[in-house]
């Protein structure tokens, strides 16, 4: 058994030896067929959480996640459920592809400072770090778009036609620096690829002392690692949600995301900066492992 778990583990180092250009644009290709999976099996579970996020326990329009999923395919239809799904679909494509490429070269970069030696825990978290932090440039303006649309519970108070028409809305009324709203709390929550990619080769490796296909294994350990970033991620993408839905007018009801933190627990307490977590907490595990797996699998077959 130790003898296949260092066969592996030089396999992956040997992979992460090779410096060439085609193995450097390899984790871009593999990221946007992560983010297709990571849309089509999570948009729903988005839609509940970001609804949940910006309603808040004194409005009191859902009763909780079960509620929401209720009123919103009673009063607008199931397909309500991908509301905001065309701007992350073409986001998470680059998103992914610029995260998940980032990530690779990273380690790629860490590995030719290693030499023979395999990539601590803490080098890939560091390589998560630099990819979550280098990808919020362009999660911020498509993560904005999309939550916005989400939050359009019907007809009669609707803002925007469609993300085409939401963007332009904030560019028009507010410069295109607008679509860079919420980028500080954007870098907040995505710094918490640290703890992902950190935590996923630990249970990486784990879960190869077991008698468990590769398959196994990269589904299994991405969706751990996924419920570890949630459980200290949520809070900042609370407060980024918040920030980034409140109405498009001036003076702004939130000035910083600071004080969207204050809103939160002088109303919630700290209850309130997980509120919709269970519906991120169910999404989490299926959703990261079938985009792990998939990221993982399209690495094997171009490599």
């Amino acid at each position: 058994m130790t003898k296949d778990i260092a066969a592996t583990q030089s396999t992956a180092n040997s992979k992460l030896d090779d410096q060439s250009l085609y193995n450097r644009f390899r984790g871009f290709a593999a990221g946007v067929a992560s983010g297709i999976t990571k849309l089509a099996v999570g948009h729903p579970f988005d839609t509940v959480k970001v609804r949940l996020q910006t309603s808040g326990k004194a409005d009191g329009r859902f009763k909780g996640p079960l509620d929401c999923v209720k009123q919103t395919i009673h009063k607008e239809g199931f397909r309500a459920l991908y509301k905001g799904a065309t701007p992350p679909l073409v986001g998470w494509m680059f998103m992914d592809s610029i995260m998940l490429g980032t990530l690779h070269n990273a380690r790629l970069i860490q590995q030719s400072w290693n030499g023979d030696k395999p990539l601590t825990v803490f080098q890939h978290g560091l390589a998560g770090l630099a990819g979550g932090l280098t990808v919020s440039f362009v999660a911020t303006p498509v993560e904005q778009i999309k939550a916005r649309l989400q939050v359009q519970y019907d007809a009669a108070t609707k803002v925007y036609t469609g993300p085409i028409n939401c963007a332009t809305q904030l560019v028009r009324n507010n410069g295109i620096t607008a679509l860079w709203t919420g980028l500080l709390p954007t870098m907040a929550f995505r710094s918490w690829f640290f703890v992902f990619w950190a935590s996923y080769d630990v249970f990486t490796r784990e879960l190869k002392k077991y008698n468990l296909s590769d398959g196994s294994v990269t589904f299994i350990a991405g969706g751990l690692s996924a419920t570890a970033f949630w459980l200290g991620a949520f809070p900042s993408d609370s407060i980024k949600n918040r920030y980034m839905t409140q109405p498009d007018v001036h003076p702004k009801r939130f000035p910083s995301p600071w004080s969207v933190a204050q809103y939160i627990y002088r109303t919630d307490g700290l209850r309130g900066f997980y509120r919709g977590f269970l519906p991120s907490f169910l999404r989490a595990f299926p959703t990261n492992a079938s985009a792990v797996f998939m990221f993982e699998t399209v690495m094997k077959l171009l490599a």
